[in-house]
């Protein structure tokens, strides 16, 4: 199994993401994030797909996504120099105050936003790569016993400059 991106752009109309979501349900295929954003054209949306799966899967996913009338462009990002970043939010909760100096500190070394904060609980604002955010999650673990919510968006990406 390896990690994949797709781009796809798609006519900006209501159920394109339920007909694309549902190619992906209907034939099993698991993904790990979708995101769709209008483009400058405003009656184009980009969607940014991640999956993972083997070479024979995904062709077929291509094939698949390709029949969709209402799809423009695919890319296939997967072997491309691209940027991709996906926005997370963690929720410290029930913080003892050495907790607290401990998130502050954390978030001040590796580059992460306070967002909120009260008398026990924090919230912080992440952006950063998938691989990234999923880093900085093992670390904050291994920094305080509280019960930490997760919100994750999902990843967006775009082609590098060559």
């Amino acid at each position: 199994m390896k990690k994949r991106w797709l781009c796809l752009f798609v006519e900006n109309e209501v159920g394109v993401l339920a007909r694309i979501s549902g190619l992906f349900s209907g034939k099993s295929y698991n993904l790990d994030s979708l995101t769709v954003g209008a483009t400058e054209d405003e009656t184009i949306s980009r969607m940014t797909i991640g999956l993972s799966s083997d070479d024979t899967t995904f062709e077929q996913i291509k094939k698949q996504i390709n029949r969709v009338v209402e799809v423009i462009k695919v890319i296939d990002y997967t072997d491309l120099p691209i940027h991709n970043k996906e926005l997370m939010y963690l929720k410290v909760l029930k913080c003892s105050e050495a907790e607290k100096t401990e998130l502050f500190r954390f978030a001040q070394v590796y580059g992460v936003n306070i967002l909120d904060f009260n008398k026990d609980s924090v919230l912080l604002e992440c952006v950063r790569s998938e691989k990234e955010n999923d880093q900085l999650i093992k670390l904050l673990r291994g920094r305080v016993s509280s019960p930490v919510e997760i919100a994750r968006g999902g990843s967006i990406a775009i082609e590098a400059l060559q």
